[in-house]
């Protein structure tokens, strides 16, 4: 082959690596929060939106949904389609208390690393799992480390998801955070409209880092409610709606 050839290749080859990774911008908090409020979660100034992710987990999940039981404040669990298969009685116990479940992909591997084709098997498996599971196809995707990437943009979207990351988060899955850690974290970006990020597992983080979020729950509900904001699922928060059911004949694999 022509070293005249092999570099338009080399060429052609960059431009679409480049593609597909320049939303991964949308990783840094600050620039995401500032320039893509829709992509954030921002929603409306009264409210903010409590999220859930890397369950179900036996082992954990029941602990949070008590406590949300005890506020009386429904939350959206973005649940592992690996976990959800494991445990759907604890997906439909999440479902029946009220609470909204959205999608975290199948596996939790970076999308960044995978081809489109693969992109969009792991969201559509979680998704369909997800949807036998409670009867209802759920709105919302959020992609393992909140790394998104083109193919995972057009993925959702012929799925019917529609992407949302978060303002706030914890750092709530390392061995070092503790209750008052979470709480400090979340609060110091937390402002009305809103969304917040904690793990109700720690099948990807630090053995029993989820205790840290638990413990924090109760301070950061009683903060929010000080601040005068409803605390509720982001199908309470005012975003803008998915973006439509699949059309027909667009999902074949």
């Amino acid at each position: 082959m022509k070293p005249r050839t092999l570099l338009r290749i080399g060429t052609a080859a960059a431009a679409l690596t480049a593609v597909q990774a320049a939303p991964v911008i949308s990783t840094f908090g600050p620039l995401r929060n500032r320039l893509m409020p829709r992509l954030a979660g921002t929603g409306r100034p009264d409210h903010v939106a409590l999220t859930f992710d890397d369950g179900p987990d036996p082992f954990s999940t029941p602990h949070f949904l008590t406590i949300l039981q005890r506020y009386d404040v429904q939350a959206t669990f973005f649940l592992l389609g690996s976990m959800a298969d494991k445990s759907p009685g604890l997906v439909r116990e999440i479902a029946d208390a009220g609470h909204e479940i959205a999608v975290h992909g199948w596996a939790h591997r970076p999308l960044l690393l995978r081809g489109p084709r693969a992109t969009y098997q792991d969201l559509r498996r979680a998704r369909d799992t997800i949807a036998d599971l409670t009867g209802r196809a759920p709105q919302w995707f959020r992609p393992p480390y909140g790394v998104m990437t083109a193919t995972a943009h057009l993925s959702a979207r012929r799925l019917g998801l529609t992407p949302v990351l978060w303002t706030s988060w914890g750092e709530d899955w390392t061995s070092r955070a503790t209750a008052d850690s979470v709480h400090r974290t979340v609060t110091a970006d937390l402002h009305g409209g809103g969304t917040i990020l904690l793990h109700d597992s720690d099948c990807t983080s630090a053995p029993a880092a989820w205790q840290s979020a638990l413990g924090a729950l109760p301070t950061l509900l009683d903060h929010c409610a000080a601040k005068g904001w409803q605390v509720g699922p982001l199908r309470d928060h005012g975003l803008p709606n998915t973006p439509g059911r699949p059309t027909p004949g667009t999902e074949a694999a």
